[in-house]
């Protein structure tokens, strides 16, 4: 059987793939950079030392397919599939992915990571990829409202500063959560009514949360609220400003399919939310979640758009 490997090295996972050449999935391993208690992030050169370690190890995880050929290999090699969009960190997995394809002596195929994002997003939803559709890429670096059509994707608005992840991990931090900071902020803000309390700011299609920020920050000062009703607040805030975003994007376009991507669409409160003002709002538009394992970071999507461009090669 025919597959094709995908790597991705993002800012805070390392991620292997392997997909037949007729995309379907089947095996896939991802390891989570090892970030200081205490410390919002790392530094670039941090991530790709972390990278070079572990991708070996992920690679191994994903190759016990059994009566596997490696028909391509594929890499995510930047953020965003525009110019001068770059990386250190990607560098870890495009130099691994092409030497092994030279090896192997298979083509190499270079994706962005965004592109991955929602191509993995679209695996096991009744998304049609024939159709244009709305996709919304919600993570620790990108917040982003984009268009995608006949294969390309244009950024139609997101957040004009702090990305949603962002938010959750800087008030994760203050609280003394470890990051990245989503999963133990969910388990707080689990079965906590907010007060709605804080409020957001949007223009168009696009948000701005660092106002947002500073209010928490406030409310973490003055110790008027528990850390359950922080959570609460934040989430609730990101519920209503993904759904503005989305609301604004399919008026403005009339795109009634909408996918949501990233680490901070895996979120179950999340999910809930979302749906729930689609609901109440009346807004007739499917809005469909990839699987939370394939949410956050991973390389599943690199791999599925390597095995799409093999087949077309190869017809």
């Amino acid at each position: 059987m025919k597959a094709v490997l995908g790597l991705d090295t993002s800012c805070y996972t390392t991620s292997a793939a392997l997909v037949s050449a007729g995309g379907v999935l089947l095996a896939a391993d991802r390891q989570l950079l090892r970030v200081p208690e205490g410390k919002r992030g790392l530094m670039q050169s941090e991530m790709v030392f972390q990278h070079v370690q572990a991708l070996p190890d992920r690679i191994a995880a994903v190759s016990g397919v059994p009566d596997v050929e490696i028909a391509a290999v594929c890499a995510s090699t930047r953020p965003r599939a525009v110019e001068a969009s770059y990386m250190p960190a990607f560098r870890a997995g495009e130099s691994q992915a092409r030497t092994a394809a030279m090896l192997l002596g298979v083509p190499f195929y270079p994706f962005s990571h965004q592109e991955g994002h929602v191509r993995a997003a679209c695996y096991e939803t009744d998304i049609d990829r024939t159709k244009p559709m709305l996709a919304l890429h919600l993570s620790g670096g990108t917040t982003e409202v984009l268009k995608c059509c006949d294969g390309v994707i244009e950024c139609i608005g997101g957040s004009l500063d702090l990305h949603a992840g962002q938010l959750v991990d800087r008030i994760g931090v203050r609280l003394g959560l470890p990051f990245p900071c989503g999963p133990a902020l969910e388990v707080l803000a689990s079965g906590v009514s907010p007060t709605h309390c804080l409020h957001g700011s949007f223009q168009g299609n696009s948000c701005s949360l660092s106002g947002a920020e500073t209010a928490v920050l406030r409310l973490i000062d003055r110790g008027e609220m528990t850390p359950g009703q922080i959570a609460a607040e934040v989430y609730d805030l990101l519920i209503r400003t993904i759904f503005h975003m989305i609301e604004a994007a399919v008026k403005t376009t009339g795109i009634r399919q909408v996918l949501a991507a990233g680490g901070v669409a895996s979120s179950a409160i999340v999910r809930a939310g979302v749906e729930n003002r689609r609901q109440k709002h009346r807004l007739e538009a499917k809005i469909c979640f990839a699987r939370p394992d394939l949410s956050g970071d991973n390389a599943v999507g690199i791999a599925l758009l390597g095995a799409d461009r093999y087949r077309m090669d190869n017809r």
